[in-house]
């Protein structure tokens, strides 16, 4: 009877027991996340590995070359163009360097030939021997948790690259469902109280897909990412009661008149995406009015956790607390965590086209000790193996200085965007410790071995969630083969 198109559990659940029984035991099932799996048929397809992502995204492209990629020869080359190294004829090739653009004819970009030395050093770090540069020394002592992609490449030469970082897809094809919507999708909710997929920190301006970043398009609004406030003080402006007479017990009773309603209303239009997204919007609005709070309760944390996270010093406060946040969110029962840094109403703060040296400082001291502290704060709980960690942006930087003429203030002190080749980090979950996998020419042009287009990163998430991203599809629409990915099996412990 459930597998009927005519009739599934809500309907029969309602249309059987319309008094209080009926309506308690639909509401207990629906937040339990059960009753959405079984209507959607959404169950994990393997034992998954992970229970939880914290999905970290630097706005604007993070240098590969200055993080987790060291490239000697831009020293030994440093000032010569491209063209007087042994490497010209592989890294300049053109048809190389536009078969990844959609459309090479729009996307292409000047190739920046001068050669631009490393603006800060490398060491090696843990048992592994990571190299990962002196602005990250935190991260560093993380080595030994760490698996280095080195061989990312995307299909946008320009920051609608953040969009397709999330969805797979060019900015020009519209909205799609996000890595963290697909989640959301085949997983359901791990807790009553809070949101599946959490979104923390200012995501992408409206140049580079803003809220599409954190979307879910055709699955639905129930499987977007919900932005939310991390501040202690006022964490949740977004659903107090615009009546500042109401008493908590009124506002119960009001929205519980309201999923009334709205659950009557579900009998008549069971397939009203936009209704099943506001029943769930109302009783979550209000569990999350104490939930909320309570996860924004960093004083109830030891000194030495706050100052792990960097929350005692005014340079890593914010991301810090951003960080401390999504652990206590995974605690909770939260799958998706999407944390944003950089966002500065444009591009965003990490697109250093010029003066890269002090700008990337700068930034990588803002969130360096705060996914540090992320990382070992975990370990020490017990909870690394289950919560997998991503760290990444749109695309990296250019090897050759950038110069553009009547531009005075971009003069050879920067980098240009660069989706040739480029690197994430990932922790935890099931990944490998201490391993390097991939890699980029001599230049850190082009990404040569063990290539992987953005969506391979995908589908590795969501296979230690447990999901297989070939079986996660939606009635009616068609999945290119290329929104699938591959799963990178060799990171995989």
């Amino acid at each position: 009877m459930f597998n009927s198109p005519q009739m599934n559990r809500r309907t029969f659940l309602n249309d059987t027991g319309m008094g209080m029984t009926g309506m308690a035991l639909s509401s207990l099932l629906f937040q339990e996340g059960e009753l959405q799996a079984a209507e959607a048929g959404l169950v994990p397809h393997m034992v998954p590995r992970a229970k939880s992502v914290i999905w970290i995204f630097l706005i604007g492209g993070l240098s590969h070359l200055e993080s987790f990629d060291p490239k000697p020869a831009l020293n030994k080359y440093a000032g010569k163009s491209i063209d007087e190294t042994p490497y010209a004829e592989s890294v300049l090739n053109k048809d190389k360097i536009n078969k990844i653009l959609l459309d090479p004819s729009k996307q292409k970009r000047e190739v920046f030939k001068a050669i631009m030395p490393l603006q800060t050093g490398f060491k090696k770090y843990g048992e592994s021997g990571l190299e990962i540069s002196d602005w990250f020394p935190h991260l560093g002592t993380c080595a030994d948790d760490l698996t280095l992609v080195r061989s990312m490449w995307t299909i946008d030469n320009n920051h609608g690259a953040q969009l397709t970082y999330h969805t797979g897809r060019k900015i020009t094809e519209g909205a799609f469902p996000t890595v963290g919507s697909w989640v959301s999708y085949g997983l359901g909710t791990a807790n009553q109280n809070l949101p599946h997929y959490v979104v923390l920190g200012n995501p992408s301006a409206d140049c580079c897909g803003a809220a599409w970043t954190h979307g879910s398009s055709y699955l639905g609004p129930e499987h977007a990412g919900v932005r939310m406030e991390v501040d202690p003080k006022d964490p949740l402006s977004f659903v107090r009661s615009a009546d500042d007479s109401m008493t908590p017990s009124e506002q119960q009773e009001m929205f519980g008149l309201l999923g009334k309603l709205n659950r009557h209303a579900g009998i008549q239009y069971p397939d009203d995406k936009n209704l099943k997204a506001r029943i769930k919007s109302y009783e979550l609005a209000f569990q999350m009015q104490s939930a909320v709070p309570e996860v924004m309760a960093f004083e109830e944390e030891s000194q030495h956790v706050q100052e792990l996270y960097g929350l005692n010093q005014s340079t890593t406060k914010s991301f810090g607390e951003k960080c401390l946040a999504a652990r206590r969110l995974t605690e909770r029962g939260v799958r998706f965590i999407q944390l944003f840094h950089g966002y500065r109403g444009n591009a965003g703060a990490w697109d250093s086209h010029r003066d890269i040296k002090r700008l990337h400082s700068q930034l990588s001291a803002q969130v360096d000790q705060p996914i540090a502290g992320l990382i070992k704060d975990l370990k020490q709980r017990g909870l690394l193996d289950e919560t997998m960690i991503v760290i990444g942006s749109e695309f990296g930087r250019t090897p050759g200085a950038e110069h553009r003429n009547g531009n005075s203030t971009v003069q050879g002190t920067g980098r240009d965007h660069h989706p040739h080749g480029f690197s994430v980090a990932m922790a935890g979950g099931g990944i490998k410790g201490g391993h390097i996998h991939g890699s980029t020419d001599e230049l850190g042009f082009h990404a040569v071995e063990d290539r992987h287009y953005v969506t391979d990163l995908h589908a590795t998430v969501l296979h230690q969630m447990g999901l297989d991203t070939t079986r996660l599809n939606y009635p009616g629409r068609q999945r290119l083969e290329r929104d699938y990915g591959e799963v990178i099996h060799d990171i995989i412990s």
